[in-house]
């Protein structure tokens, strides 16, 4: 009976260790035939460096507008990338622009100031703000899930390169997702304190 146990303990544990673990790729890549049919692979040897080189962030977005810019590098632009489960982003920020508290879902996000000054941190569950002043060269984690955010707090522009363990970290900006969206006006007003008047300029100010 002992024996037995011991056979079934033993092959439970290599059940969970096969569980835990990510499967081996069956292919080299898989270069998605569009954007909009990542599930499918076009034939290897369709494929070129093209797909595996991407040079769309070699220069600072228009931040001019709103102080702040972002290009998004996945799979949509850079075929390369599909189920590779990483992905990119180039954010550039003018003096005192802001990257509005936001959060990704899929994905803990890795931070790397290539210039300037700033603000950065993120909330945790209890509330807690981990925060400082990031200059050239320092990097800052965020926790998949965690709200975060950012402030160019220099005298010149800033840039942030972000790094996602996930091809599809997806994007909950806070203001856009609450006052742009189709919440009852009555739930807002009571949820913030705010009048009608307030709560439209609000609402005009972030509705995509």
């Amino acid at each position: 009976m002992l024996k037995e146990v011991s056979v079934l303990l033993l092959l439970l544990v290599f059940i969970i260790a096969a569980m835990a673990s990510d499967p081996d790729p069956v292919m080299d890549f898989c270069v998605a035939k569009s954007p909009e049919n990542v599930f499918e692979c076009k034939n290897s040897s369709a494929a070129t460096i093209e797909d595996f080189t991407f040079s769309g962030i070699k220069f600072p977005g228009n931040f001019k507008k709103t102080g702040f810019s972002s290009v998004a590098v996945n799979s949509n632009v850079f075929p390369g990338l599909n189920t590779l489960g990483v992905s990119f982003v180039r954010a550039d920020f003018d003096v005192g622009g802001i990257n509005v508290p936001h959060y990704h879902p899929r994905a803990t996000e890795v931070a790397f100031v290539l210039e300037g000054k700033i603000y950065s941190g993120f909330v945790d569950t209890k509330n807690k703000v981990f925060a400082k002043v990031l200059e050239k060269g320092e990097v800052m984690v965020f926790p998949r899930g965690m709200l975060h955010f950012q402030l160019n707090v220099g005298d010149g522009p800033a840039t942030i390169l972000g790094s996602f363990d996930s091809q599809n970290p997806g994007l909950m900006r806070i203001p856009n997702a609450v006052f742009g969206s189709d919440i009852k006006v009555e739930l807002l007003e009571k949820a913030f304190g705010l009048n009608s008047k307030e709560l439209a300029k609000l609402k005009k100010k972030f509705s995509s």
